[in-house]
């Protein structure tokens, strides 16, 4: 049996061999919300110049995500004013094109993990196309989130599109915890749900029982 790798220590080494450089690297932070956001940018902004980059065509509906995004431009705006925003295109049909066949996959199956590989790929596309030393995203500081699949979907990508994927644990050594302290610091809005449709049924399916 394979050792399950702790990425939050994968995490640390790498920052620890930044700082030792001397030097600060540029990175394209790929976001999912400002709750997620928050304790990220709060560590890592010691270490990289940070460009978010928010491009979730899973959300829905469209006045959900257009509430996400406005709020994660606020905490920018209010916590790290020194971070730029990306604001990918919002076009849901690219997420309904990905999911056709796995609607009735429950939360973090399948469905999940190609939206995950969605969203990776355009972030490391756009770190590519951008310069930027790095890539990787707030994902992995849900609980909901695995971390090992988003990890080997980033290590995948990074290996065929050239650019470093930054491994990550976010949600380990009270990131979690420290993430929902920053939201009622700031107020942010806390979704119920994950984004798509679909978790948004299931979410409420559940609720109703």
């Amino acid at each position: 049996m394979m050792n399950k790798v702790n990425y939050r220590l994968v995490l640390e080494k790498t920052l620890k061999e930044i700082k030792e450089s001397g030097k600060r690297p540029s990175l394209l932070l790929h976001a999912c919300c400002a709750p997620c956001s928050s304790y990220v940018l709060e560590y890592l902004t010691e270490y990289f110049d940070i460009t978010v980059f928010f491009y979730n065509p899973n959300i829905y509906p469209e006045q959900e995500y257009r509430h996400r995004v406005d709020e994660l431009k606020r905490l920018v705006a209010e916590m790290c004013p020194q971070v730029h925003i990306l604001e990918g295109r919002y076009d849901p049909q690219e997420f309904f094109d990905m999911a056709k066949g796995l609607e009735k996959e429950p939360e973090r199956g399948a469905r999940c993990h190609k939206c995950y590989r969605l969203r990776l790929n355009e972030a490391a596309a756009a770190a590519k196309k951008g310069g930027f030393d790095y890539f990787t995203t707030t994902l992995s500081i849900s609980p909901l989130k695995d971390s090992g699949v988003l990890n080997s979907i980033g290590r995948e990508i990074s290996e065929n599109i050239g650019i470093p994927y930054l491994f990550s644990d976010f949600k380990k050594n009270g990131g979690y915890k420290r993430s929902i302290e920053l939201s009622a610091q700031y107020c942010l809005y806390r979704q119920d749900y994950c984004g798509c449709v679909y978790s948004k049924a299931e979410k409420y399916a559940k609720n109703n029982k």
